[in-house]
């Protein structure tokens, strides 16, 4: 593997672009194979109501509702791609991640979301591309067009925003919060 593949997962898919990210972006991003690194921080987690919205959140494991969840990320980089440990007040989450077709892949529970990342005004912004059920079936991605995220730098602080809306089951999460590291 060369050194430009073997480099951070976000600084391949990003490419040049990486360099002009704002400093924490750059370093929550920028780990690479072999390289392990904890964030704390704190979200605020919403979770939807509808009982399909429930199902498809159990179903991707995401965090219960909690308006000042203390947040831990551990991050640990290999030659193929990161896992995300997270934290949300004693509540797991944990994704893996890695580089499919000049896209950032996310296997998260029972289901494999493709990312299609940009920076726009020096914050990076993630919109569905693709989504497949137990990593082989596909599924239509104009159903997870409400399943985006921003990351940005405010105040010398990594900020977060995920958010998580389907058709027929409605908001299923957001969360946002802010990181530091260990």
């Amino acid at each position: 593997m060369d050194a430009v593949s073997a480099g951070a997962l976000f600084r391949r898919i990003l490419g040049e672009g990486f360099d002009a990210l704002p400093a924490q972006l750059r370093a929550l991003h920028g780990i690479v194979p072999g390289q392990r690194v904890t964030w704390r921080g704190e979200a605020a987690i919403a979770r939807g109501r509808n009982p399909l919205a429930r199902l498809c959140a159990l179903a991707t494991r995401l965090p219960r509702a909690n308006e000042c969840a203390p947040t831990t990320i551990e991050f640990a980089a290999d030659a193929d791609g990161e896992t995300w440990r997270r934290d949300f007040a004693g509540a797991p989450m944990v994704s893996r991640y890695r580089q499919c077709d000049g896209l950032l892949c996310e296997r998260l529970g029972l289901v494999e979301f493709a990312f299609a990342l940009r920076i726009d005004a020096g914050e990076i912004r993630w919109t569905t591309a693709g989504v497949r059920l137990f990593g082989a079936l596909p599924l239509p991605a104009a159903w997870f067009a409400g399943v985006r995220c921003r990351e940005r730098e405010r105040n010398g602080r990594y900020e977060f925003l995920v958010e998580a809306t389907l058709p027929l089951a409605g908001p299923l999460v957001r969360y946002e919060g802010w990181l530091e590291r260990a």
